[in-house]
């Protein structure tokens, strides 16, 4: 059975002025992602791997290629029209969780629904389905200075799977926890993507996290320069 291609990139390419320089990021990265995968991507340090996932979920635009959501060009689109894509369609997670500190765990995973215009009985429902998910329920009035690192980016796992998306972007989700709760955010985040079928596309430096995934996509120097197998070195 063929597999859906959710996102794919065609010659992207993304360059920054620095100073009188200029920075090449990204040089010609070809890339297909399918539905229901979890594609690590990896390489050294300042490679282009979050240049990619940002270009990949409409958080920047390519210098030269493109970037296509379900074979529609990201280009295409207006930032009214990219800011609603992203609301509905992807979910985004980051090493620095960016919760909002003034907010509880509630409160921080239902303001996505709140942009999308849920009713509060559904945003209730929906932030205790996944408060429950993430085994969090009984935290759920905390404020975020009151959890522990790991409890925070579950939290911010669970914001970013309120609106229901079908992708998820995660950059170093881990990067900031020891290894034991690393492990466990990346045991919660496979077993929800996979118990939801969604994809998931994960920047990581970690080996053992990137033995996980489905397909690995190496980045050097902005090019992507082979798909190897899960067994192959990480570099970092």
């Amino acid at each position: 059975m063929m597999k859906k291609t959710v996102l794919e990139t065609h010659g992207l390419r993304r360059e920054y002025r620095v100073g009188r320089n200029t920075v090449v990021a990204l040089d010609g990265v070809d890339i297909s992602i399918y539905e229901g995968e979890f594609v690590a991507i990896v390489g050294p340090s300042g490679c282009g791997k979050s240049t990619l996932l940002n270009l990949l979920g409409g958080l920047d635009q390519p210098t030269q290629g493109k970037v296509q959501l379900d074979s529609y060009d990201l280009a295409e689109f207006s930032e009214e029209q990219l800011a609603a894509l992203r609301r509905q369609e992807m979910g985004f997670i980051f090493q620095r969780h960016d919760l909002f500190p003034v907010l509880t765990a509630r409160e921080n995973i239902e303001f996505p629904l709140l942009l999308g215009g849920k009713t509060p009985e559904e945003r209730k429902i929906l932030s205790d389905k996944l408060l429950k998910q993430i085994g969090l329920l009984e935290k759920a009035d905390h404020l975020p200075d009151e959890l522990s690192g790991g409890q925070q980016q579950r939290v911010g796992i669970a914001r970013a799977l309120a609106n229901s998306p079908h992708i998820l972007l995660a950059d170093e989700p881990t990067g900031n926890l020891d290894s034991a709760t690393g492990e466990e955010i990346v045991n919660i985040l496979i077993h929800l993507t996979q118990g939801q079928g969604l994809t998931l596309v994960m920047v990581t430096h970690d080996p053992e996290v990137a033995n996980r995934a489905d397909r690995v996509l190496t980045l050097c120097d902005g090019h992507l320069v082979l798909e190897p197998s899960k067994e192959t070195e990480v570099l970092s």
